[in-house]
């Protein structure tokens, strides 16, 4: 409610007090232990555009120029790993003008990253989790010649969870699973939580630490239900294309506070 009311105030008034507090958090989540792996749900955008009386994709593209914002966020601070739920198997559902409008800015982003020179300068791998098989030929395409044109990188990771879903990625691992039994592969007493992992649609990706989702819900939304089993999940009230770095290191800073047990 009060970030409501703050909003109308012009942000100029408050711009040397947020850069000054600002730079105080940075520091201070320098000194602290920096998550690996950051997972967002991107929630808002459609309700933020409808606050401006804005159609869906003026909001699904700010919320893209949003997600390279927190990419750099990200690689300032040495996280290493960034998840972002792009479109889930649910929202094919949505209206077709809105999934059209969504899969032309996908190609376009994922042509951009081609030849974006901070993905190469800083080495940037770009990987794809989902159903690609669900998504339109120009778009799998596009996403595919992102991930051919960074495979080569290590420093940071860039997951997109496009056509995705949590429990369509375990019903997945599960049918390749029992395939490989079947043709002798795997034995039932080999299976456990590792090679279940194996399955998955990037088992290299290590668990995420901390599950950010914007837009004022409370709820995980069919997002990478195995891998977040130990993860630390923050809700914030803020549309996606609201969403500041002072969020993002208010996040950090209270997930070093934190004593992370794992069922210990």
């Amino acid at each position: 409610m009060i970030y409501r009311l703050l909003s109308h105030v012009p942000h100029i008034l408050f711009k040397p007090l947020y850069d000054v507090y600002e730079g105080y958090l940075f520091e201070k989540v320098r000194k602290g232990s920096i998550p690996r792996h950051v997972a967002i749900i991107m929630d808002g955008n459609r309700r933020w555009a409808k606050k401006l009386e804005k159609p869906p994709w003026y909001g699904h593209l700010f919320g893209s120029n949003k997600l390279e914002e927190i990419m750099e966020w990200c690689r300032e601070l040495g996280i290493r790993t960034l998840t972002a739920y792009a479109f889930s198997t649910e929202n094919f559902k949505r209206p077709p003008e809105e999934v059209n409008a969504l899969m032309n800015l996908f190609e376009q982003k994922f042509r951009e990253l081609v030849n974006d020179e901070r993905v190469h300068r800083y080495g940037v791998r770009v990987n794809v989790i989902g159903r690609k098989d669900l998504l339109p030929e120009n778009v799998r395409k596009a996403a595919e010649e992102a991930e051919k044109a960074t495979r080569k990188y290590n420093n940071y990771t860039l997951n997109l969870a496009l056509a995705y879903g949590g429990r369509s990625e375990i019903t997945d691992a599960v049918r390749e699973i029992v395939q490989d039994a079947l043709e002798g592969k795997v034995r039932p007493d080999e299976i456990d939580e590792d090679l279940i992992k194996h399955y998955l649609y990037h088992p290299d990706m290590p668990d995420p630490d901390i599950v950010i989702r914007t837009g004022g819900e409370v709820r995980i939304s069919n997002f990478l239900l195995y891998q977040i089993a130990y993860s630390e999940l923050f809700f914030v009230d803020v549309y996606f294309p609201e969403f500041r770095k002072i969020d993002f290191l208010r996040i950090i800073r209270e997930y070093q506070k934190r004593q992370r047990r794992f069922g210990r």
